[in-house]
């Protein structure tokens, strides 16, 4: 028997195993079909069920290779056997998603995993997880919890497109050959790290990477014809991960699976008790790495409330003109400064509360400094609404300094090991977010700042990873998990009591971004560098698996810290300002310092940033080029509208842009000209990028 899981453009089929072990993947795509292919060991030293592309494994199911669950009783017993225990169900969910639930269980161990499989007609995604129940009566180890795998099929190895970096460096694209082995990413930080993205793209070897690029004549061209099959894996965690990609020797296929870090924690489970693996999301594209990119944000589409400026406003936000010198007259000014360009909510970054004046203090003391602001935030809040902006603040919920009253009070709260030392990373620690008593103090917290003033705006930094955890109560089960678990739950909470505060995730910039993130945050921040031509660099990565409306960008006075041109021809105004319209469009700069010429040219690109933001958040994704070329340029296609974004290095040519996802028999013209051209004329002879401003430009295309 087969059940049919339908996509947006395909489907996904799976089929029962041999001998009831549960569900193989047996077609994916357009026109997916057909039934478990037979399997045959042609040794003693492997059997059928090692070789055949599994659903989700068990170690003690699967023994020759890898497996996605490996468990542990109490009195020894390690590995189970699962076996379907009931019914498969496949039902249209109320949002009209297709979902699959299998329930499998090992009777001796007294385990049961229920598989679920999901899919739905707006995307090409396919969603995996697994519940684990206890129903032995002896406590049972999960020493690892993945709630599923994709079987990738290649022939000869294949080629993994990955997402590394570190702070400052987020979303660099790496490339690794597969032949045969495991290939492993992850973190054992509490959090997703700025060290690798939750997400890989899988290209079966011997087939065109479709990588475009411009040359020295500025023209972009396709490095080869052929539009492979890709497939893109990502976990939806935000917590200590892991995930490897195995290619087994002379097989035909590669198993990418990924779950929570099975080195630094162990998730116990109580007799009676249960978890929720988080999601393992696959997708297949018949195309580039921009359709690929394009199926991902189709899905991430889903994830968000909304997609409209309601939660995406111009921001600005004060830190680089005040760092920890907040006082209430100076933010007033700024705010007047920040109204007059345009900005839609006006941010107080960090320094706000009593005793912070440098990092070394206050962390935890969340009440405003009096002194400095008299009266509270209430008045500010005010001042800046008559202003005609929101109020937005800056908090790092998670965090807490040595010397502040809160460490003071509650040593015990931070991540801890008794008897060792805690280690002091940006002059603070991290509280244990998975203690009780410390996620009902954020709640508490939150709850206050948010109820005493009209805030509507709450940016939420961490700017550590957690280095002391180890031990979160008596049992020594997962830290990270259980802090991880938290952490949701204080975001739904905002999301549930306070449905108008737009949140902005941060840490340390990129260090925490994964679907569990976008589906409980409105925007990102991927990474703290705003020098120009550095953030282009991290926005093109970034925007490969994540979409535009997410990535909260900023125009600032930074100079760049790794570009080669940054010396010798640095970015101008105008450049800063078409990278940050790339996404969420923010400003950073100290605007006072800005001439009177300056802010009268920031307004006018905030005017045109706020007509093309539908567009740019809603558009269909092109990149063309890298910031590495001479020339490159990101293309957003809206139904009517479309609109490109170029960027070009000091005596670079001119740039040729063959546009694509346009309607070829649709007529359009750009904005300012005369002339008018087919979609088709486009594509094939390219759009001539006039270069407005001498190393940017934005040009507009509209459908006639």
């Amino acid at each position: 028997m087969t059940w049919i899981l339908p996509t947006r453009s395909g489907q996904y089929v799976v089929g029962e195993a041999p001998r009831g072990a549960g569900l193989v993947a047996v077609g994916w795509g357009p026109g997916a079909d057909g039934a478990v292919p037979p399997v045959a060991a042609t040794s003693s030293f492997e059997a059928d069920l090692d070789l055949l592309p599994l659903e989700a494994t068990a170690l003690g199911t699967r023994n020759v290779h890898g497996a996605e669950l490996v468990v542990r009783r109490a009195d020894g017993v390690r590995g189970a056997r699962l076996a379907v225990s009931g019914e498969v169900t496949l039902t249209r969910d109320d949002d009209g998603g297709t979902h699959l639930v299998c329930p499998l269980a090992d009777e001796v161990l007294g385990l049961g995993v229920t598989l679920h499989v999901r899919t739905h007609p707006a995307h090409d995604v396919v969603e995996k997880w697994a519940r684990l129940d206890n129903r032995s009566e002896q406590p049972i180890e999960v020493l690892r919890g993945w709630g599923g795998a994709f079987t990738v099929p290649t022939s000869g190895g294949a080629r993994v497109d990955l997402l590394g970096g570190a702070w400052s460096r987020e979303f660099t694209p790496f490339r690794a050959a597969l032949g045969a082995g495991t290939l492993s990413i992850g973190s054992r930080q509490g959090i997703t790290s700025h060290t690798y993205a939750p997400v890989v793209t899988v290209v079966p070897a011997g087939t065109d990477g479709g990588v475009r690029s411009a040359g020295t004549d500025g023209v972009i061209r396709s490095a080869g014809t052929d539009a492979p099959v890709r497939y893109g894996v990502a976990l939806a965690y935000s917590g200590s991960w892991r995930m490897a990609l195995d290619a087994v020797p002379f097989a035909d296929h590669v198993r990418v699976s990924a779950g929570p870090d099975d080195e630094s924690g162990i998730l116990p489970l109580a007799p009676g008790a249960a978890l929720t693996t988080p999601v393992l999301a696959g997708v297949r594209v018949e195309g580039d790495a921009d359709d690929l990119a394009q199926a991902w944000h189709e899905y991430e589409a889903t994830l968000a409330r909304t997609r409209g400026p309601e939660h995406r406003p111009v921001v600005y936000n004060s830190w680089f003109a005040t760092t920890f010198d907040v006082r209430v007259e100076h933010q007033l000014r700024l705010a007047a400064a920040a109204a007059q360009v345009g900005a839609e909510v006006f941010v107080v970054d960090d320094g706000w509360f009593r005793g912070r004046t440098t990092d070394r203090a206050a962390l935890g003391d969340w009440e405003v400094d009096t002194e400095r602001i008299p009266g509270g935030l209430g008045p500010l809040a005010e001042g800046v609404r008559k202003l005609g902006m929101r109020f937005g603040l800056w908090v790092e919920p998670e965090a807490v300094s040595p010397d502040s009253d809160l460490y003071r009070a509650h040593p015990d709260w931070a991540h801890h090991v008794d008897g060792r030392p805690l280690e002091t990373l940006r002059h603070q620690y991290m509280l244990n977010l998975g203690l009780p008593e410390v996620e009902e103090w954020v709640l508490g917290t939150l709850r206050r700042l948010l109820t005493d003033t009209d805030i509507t705006y709450l940016k939420w930094d961490m700017n550590r990873s957690i280095a002391d955890g180890g031990r979160t109560a008596p049992g020594g089960d997962d830290w990270s998990w259980r802090h991880t678990q938290a952490y949701y739950r204080v975001l739904d909470m905002l999301r549930a009591e306070f449905p108008r505060v737009t949140v902005e995730g941060c840490a340390g910039g990129g260090g925490r971004i994964d679907h569990a993130v976008l589906a409980r945050t409105d925007v990102v921040w991927p990474s703290d560098e705003t020098g120009p031509r550095d953030r282009l660099a991290i926005q093109h990565g970034f925007l490969g698996v994540l979409p535009a409306w997410t990535m909260s960008s900023w125009v600032t006075d930074l100079p760049d810290q790794l570009d080669p041109d940054r010396e010798s021809a640095p970015a101008s105004l105008e450049f800063r300002f078409v990278v940050a319209m790339a996404g969420v469009l923010g400003i950073g700069a100290d605007l006072l310092a800005w001439d009177e010429a300056t802010r009268e040219r920031a307004a006018s690109f905030v005017d045109l940033y706020r007509s093309i933001r539908p567009v740019v958040h809603t558009g269909r994704v092109r990149r063309h080029g890298a910031p590495a070329d001479p020339a490159c340029a990101v293309q957003y296609t809206g139904p009517d509208t479309v609109v490109v974004l170029a960027w070009r290095r000091a005596g670079a040519a001119g740039l040729t842009v063959h546009l694509r996802d346009l309607d070829p028999d649709a007529r359009y013209r750009v904005r300012g000209a005369d002339a008018v051209r087919t979609g088709a004329a486009l594509a094939a002879d390219g759009l001539d990028v006039p270069w407005t401003w001498q190393d940017c430009d934005v040009v507009l295309l509209d459908r006639v």
